[in-house]
């Protein structure tokens, strides 16, 4: 009989702050590994459906497959880049005229500082002279570093498709494995804790998709409306960072009205800051709610120190993907005795409704 011991409350709390901090070194050290296994885990489950379409529907087997599933998606993204990169260069064809209005703009902040705060012209230049060398001498220290940031991006991009390959085709033999982690009683809770975590995870990439892509169309044909320049790169661009929550968006404000500050006047640009500002409140109280479903129920207080600590540990694709971690955290500690206090920190304060029993798959899925 194993005779079980409870521990003091300090004495538990000690060993998960403990267990906290390990987390975090090996996911901070061992973020190239990471990084692209997360990035593949949520690929691979928006594919699912469509794998299991091509696998039972059209009979091609597994290997084909995944296969056909993960060149459907490189083929979408690579539409994507393209549409992108066309728009990004009908932007650069007016680097010439925006650089003379940014001149412009600095030569009247000039007079402003020398007028109001009586600095001379020679002490602002003395001071940006010091900046600029700084800055360029950093700029010269990374610039070294280009080639091997590119190299870095595409091998990534390349690990990740072949990990998503990889999930995909032994997706029963990985989802047996999990399973047999555990003892036979618990294997119940473990396999509805997978299927949420799939539907979460659906969910909550499919409703950003549906979500940037309504966002690109309201914000590109407001702008068109309002006469903007670089109206559809502009709005696709604000579309995107709006998937980073609650710090994207007023990113992407400040961007685009810098932009139309550049090539128009502060009204327009101010018009510009508005009218996303009242989009981005459209998107938090309707279409967020609506489209995503609920499904990351987590209060806004820790999806922003979601947001932060994954820019801590695995920088900018850290902020998109600790928010579906922290949902699958939150399914975890609702089902693990002891860690139900860490659920209820994650969640929302709603009213407790009887839970619901979700159906549970066969092994064969």
């Amino acid at each position: 009989m194993i005779r079980t011991v409870k521990l003091p409350f300090y004495a538990r709390l000690a060993l998960i702050l403990l267990a906290i901090v390990l987390i975090f070194i090996i996911l901070s050290e061992a973020s190239n590994i990471f990084i692209p296994l997360v990035f593949a885990l949520l690929i691979s489950i928006l594919l699912y459906p469509l794998n299991n379409f091509f696998e039972k529907k059209l009979h091609l087997g597994r290997i084909w497959s995944a296969v056909f599933s993960v060149t459907l998606f490189v083929s979408a993204m690579t539409g994507f880049i393209y549409f992108l990169a066309i728009e990004i260069i009908g932007f650069s064809s007016d680097f010439p005229q925006l650089r003379k209005r940014f001149q412009v703009m600095f030569d009247n902040l000039q007079h402003w500082l020398s007028f109001k705060l009586h600095i001379t012209n020679r002490q602002q230049s003395d001071y940006m002279n010091r900046y600029t060398s700084n800055l360029l001498e950093s700029a010269a220290h990374s610039a070294s570093n280009v080639f091997i940031s590119v190299t870095g991006i595409l091998l990534l991009t390349v690990f990740v498709l072949i990990f998503t390959f990889f999930m995909l085709y032994h997706r029963k033999l990985l989802k047996r494995f999990v399973l047999h982690l555990f003892n036979a009683p618990d294997r119940e809770k473990v396999s509805e804790v997978i299927m949420e975590t799939k539907s979460m995870i659906n969910a909550y990439v499919l409703g950003l998709v549906i979500e940037m892509i309504l966002i690109s169309i309201v914000t590109s044909a407001m702008f068109l409306i309002m006469g903007i320049q670089y109206a559809v790169l502009l709005g696709v661009m604000a579309a995107v960072l709006n998937i980073i929550p609650y710090l994207g968006f007023y990113t992407s404000i400040i961007i685009c009205m810098l932009v139309t500050f550049a090539n128009s006047t502060g009204n327009m640009a101010l018009e510009v800051g508005i009218g996303l500002f009242i989009i981005h409140l459209l998107d938090a109280n309707i279409l967020f709610p609506r489209i995503i479903g609920g499904r990351v129920k987590m209060n806004p207080f820790i999806t922003i120190i979601a947001v932060i600590v994954g820019e801590f540990l695995w920088g900018v694709p850290g902020m998109f993907l600790f928010i579906p971690i922290a949902g699958i955290m939150k399914l975890i500690c609702e089902r693990v005795e002891g860690l139900e206090a860490w659920a209820l920190l994650i969640g929302v304060e709603d009213v407790e409704k009887p839970k619901r029993k979700v159906k549970i798959e066969a092994l064969k899925d």
